[in-house]
């Protein structure tokens, strides 16, 4: 017997996760966290468990839903598949366009990877499928689409030379017919049948300066660079606090505490957030900024716009202007402090690590939050910035801190 009422089904809110309601032969309604409504017939055939999609609520009625599990059973007796895509949406009066790979890819980018993923690599991941994923399949039925047809789409990526992107791509395609599965457009995901078939780009490393000896020349540079307040100021912080390029440059002032000397922000979307302490030197360089840009959203702002945060562009160009084009970068400074932390300084590895905001675990396995170890952390950067003021002064009294890890 129906189990759903059309006020049940007009009533039916959104949750945290898609969801069912169940109508009994196979029929339910699935409701996504959007609040988009869609009717799906699970069925077998010849064995295999698939899932026709029936159409939109409120375009398909309860009744019409109904009306469409009963011809796919009639079919299904009859020994026809029901061809869950293009028969029963056309069937519904359902467009195709809603269930090609480019409708899909869209929904998720919008519905699930925004939410997941910070802002410059959810722009990067939409970049990519709209360059090198939507014209080869961006038409394509989303459930049509087989590994032959996927791999040939990354073939033409590879052929460029860009391994990294194919396979990049490649792992985009399948978190978007994975979530065509979970809203019943798709039932099986290609990419998985793909392994081992693009080639594996050679790991390149970005380039860092990680020898004391070679580190007072890069931050004599620095100090002297005759380039704007904030660029200046960036290339300080990143050498002091380490953290990622792109946590940098969108760092916000709400976030940061001059008073306590500490930055806490969420290195993605997902997760606990990471506390910053900032060395007294941080602290001075910010303060300084503050005069400049302290009333505005972004510490460190892009040269043509206040309301925009800097470049990723600008400290690369920076550096390379001050002739160290292909011996360091902005994402240098981490490699740097990794190395010389551990190797000259001897921290331990888990404090150094979750300065990097990498996971790490405890003697039982168990994960570190990011506040884990915030005084030893503090300690550590205020030592590693004095260290470097040491360097760039030429200090021959630097010597080796012997500490039990």
């Amino acid at each position: 017997m129906p189990t759903l009422t059309a006020l049940a089904v007009k009533n039916a809110q959104p949750r945290e996760r898609p969801y069912k309601l169940s109508d009994g032969g196979g029929l339910y309604l699935l409701v996504t966290p959007a609040g988009r409504k869609y009717w799906r017939v699970k069925y077998r055939f010849r064995g295999k468990e698939t899932v026709a999609a029936v159409g939109v609520y409120p375009a398909v009625s309860v009744a019409v839903a109904r009306a469409e599990r009963e011809r796919i059973k009639t079919e299904l007796a009859a020994g026809i598949n029901p061809n869950q895509v293009k028969r029963i949406a056309r069937a519904a009066g359902i467009e195709a366009s809603t269930h090609s790979f480019k409708a899909v890819a869209l929904e998720w980018l919008e519905e699930v990877h925004r939410h997941a993923v910070v802002p410059d690599h959810y722009e990067r991941n939409k970049r990519r499928l709209e360059l090198d994923a939507f014209p080869s399949l961006g038409h394509r039925p989303v459930g049509e689409i087989d590994p032959p047809e996927l791999l040939a789409c990354l073939k033409k990526i590879q052929k460029r030379g860009h391994l990294e992107t194919a396979n990049r791509v490649k792992s985009l395609c399948g978190q978007v017919v994975r979530y065509a599965i979970t809203t019943g457009r798709a039932t099986t995901d290609p990419t998985p049948s793909l392994k081992g078939a693009l080639k594996t780009a050679k790991v390149k490393h970005h380039a860092a300066i990680t020898d004391p000896d070679e580190v007072p020349g890069l931050l004599r540079a620095m100090y002297g660079y005759g380039g704007t307040v904030v660029t200046i100021a960036a290339l300080k912080i990143s050498s002091m606090v380490f953290v990622r390029p792109g946590e940098l440059r969108q760092a916000l002032w709400a976030d940061v505490d001059l008073k306590a000397a500490q930055w806490a922000f969420q290195p993605s979307k997902n997760g606990d957030p990471l506390i910053v302490p900032l060395p007294s030197q941080a602290v001075a360089v910010l303060k300084e900024l503050h005069e400049l840009t302290g009333r505005g959203k972004y510490v460190f702002v892009g040269a043509r716009s206040n309301d925009r945060p800097m470049s990723n562009a600008t400290i690369k160009a920076a550096l390379d202007r001050m002739g160290f084009k292909g011996e360091m970068t902005a994402h240098g400074f981490r490699a740097m402090a990794r190395t010389i932390l551990a190797e000259r300084l001897n921290y331990p590895p888990e404090y150094i690590e979750q300065q990097l905001a990498h996971s790490v675990r405890d003697a039982n396995g168990r994960a570190y939050n990011r506040t884990a170890h915030l005084e030893q952390r503090r300690e550590m950067l205020q030592t590693w910035a004095n260290y470097l003021d040491a360097l760039r002064e030429g200090s021959t009294n630097i010597v080796p801190i012997k500490r039990n890890a």
